[in-house]
């Protein structure tokens, strides 16, 4: 029987084609054609990709202080974790809560007692500069131009001020002077008719008295806000802003008196117009405005104010919340409902060492404490003055009684 020949076993998907057959070169061929064609367009793409992502090598980054540099326009608040103030009491003084004198402690003490759910904090002259190298550090807001600016500093209230906002802006929470007493839970310093967390910042009146705007010592802090106590959330413009006016002002001082900040001197009209109560007032009506597209808040808003108002998160309470019992701007008393705080004034020496216009003869007008009868006379006996020979004013300062003594704890 003949035998059958052997047939080839069928092709498969894995059957190997020889190096050098027709349909393998023929393939590597058209293959090769096409990477040629396309690898240009392929190594294009990829720089260009590379070159995006690595853009800030080729460019200057943008500066810190420009990234925080505040705009005129309207500003939204940034978007925070935060939706309510953080529970977090704070306070600075020269020692820690162990060397307070015994005033200083009763005042404190009265925090944690009527707000056990808040944390309390202490910075002092020891570790503040530490908290701010920590927070407005390279690993921080990387702002080293306002940790030089606290370290130049060699005035204890201007530094004192700043550091409160610098504080405020870093974490938020409820800000109090050491002379500070509590009298009503924090809980109790947003009216129930209004949601905490559309609040970001809480403050109160302190000087409601513009009929005295035009005066010539007065009419710069007739109008204010009070910041030996306020509450706000961490991050806000206003608390920036702030801070940015106060190194501004700083420098352009310094520029003026011709003296680096270290040396300079200021009085009093300077420290509450520079970091005090009239630059806290004057931030917060500019941002107000900021947050209003444009539309001008003025004090008018706040004048008489009867009933705590809420501007752009901004919630306003009347001058009795913090500043009750000063016989002026109507601020009624500490034993009102309406009183959430009572300043002691103990800790508030420094005016000794930054002097108000004192006349030779008449001494300050703020001892009148904004009692229009006392104010005007004392106008009229200022003017009156200047009209005097330099013998009658001689004449007229030697019989001047002595001061009285100061009085005796």
């Amino acid at each position: 029987m003949r035998s059958r020949p052997n047939r080839p076993p069928p092709l498969s998907i894995v059957t190997k084609m020889p190096p050098h057959s027709p349909i393998t070169t023929h393939f590597r061929g058209k293959l090769t054609c096409q990477v040629r064609r396309v690898l240009p367009v392929y190594l294009a793409v990829l720089f260009v990709l590379i070159f995006f992502a690595n853009t800030h090598f080729f460019f200057t980054p943008v500066r810190a202080a420009q990234k925080y540099r505040r705009e005129l326009k309207y500003q939204q608040p940034l978007q925070l974790p935060t939706t309510t103030i953080p529970k977090k009491v704070w306070q600075t003084w020269k020692v820690g809560p162990l060397g307070f004198e015994q005033h200083h402690a009763d005042t404190a003490k009265t925090w944690s007692a009527k707000n056990p759910s808040h944390r309390y904090e202490v910075l002092t002259d020891d570790n503040a500069l530490e908290y701010l190298e920590w927070h407005y550090g390279a690993k921080g807001f990387n702002r080293p131009d306002l940790i030089n600016l606290y370290r130049e500093l060699d005035i204890t209230i201007i530094k004192a001020d700043l550091l409160r906002y610098l504080i405020m802006y870093a974490e938020g929470g409820v800000y109090a002077d050491i002379d500070v007493e509590s009298l009503r839970p924090v809980d109790r310093f947003i009216p129930e008719r209004y949601n905490e967390q559309e609040v970001d910042m809480i403050i109160g009146v302190e000087i409601d008295e513009p009929a005295f705007e035009a005066h010539p010592v007065l009419g710069s802090k007739c109008m204010s806000f009070c910041q030996w106590t306020f509450a706000a959330k961490p991050h806000l413009p206003v608390m920036m802003r702030l801070i940015e006016n106060i190194q501004e002002w700083i420098h352009e001082l310094s520029r003026e008196k011709g003296v680096p900040v270290s040396k300079l001197e200021l009085d009093f009209n300077e420290v509450i117009s520079g970091t005090g109560p009239s630059a806290f007032t004057r931030a917060v009506l500019e941002q107000m405005t900021a947050q209003n597209h444009g539309k001008e808040i003025t004090w008018d808003l706040f004048h008489n104010l009867a009933e705590s108002r809420l501007v752009s998160g901004i919630l306003v309470l009347n001058v009795e919340a913090f500043a009750a019992g000063q016989g002026h701007s109507d601020s009624g008393n500490h034993d009102s409902r309406g009183a959430l705080v009572k300043h002691h004034y103990h800790a508030s020496g420094w005016p000794s060492r930054h002097p108000r216009r004192n006349h030779p003869m008449y001494g300050e007008v703020e001892h009148c404490n904004w009692n229009p009868g006392c104010v005007a006379e004392w106008d009229k006996n200022v003017a009156e003055w200047e009209t005097l020979s330099k013998e009658e004013q001689d004449k007229r300062l030697a019989s001047k009684p002595p001061p009285p003594a100061p009085k005796k704890n």
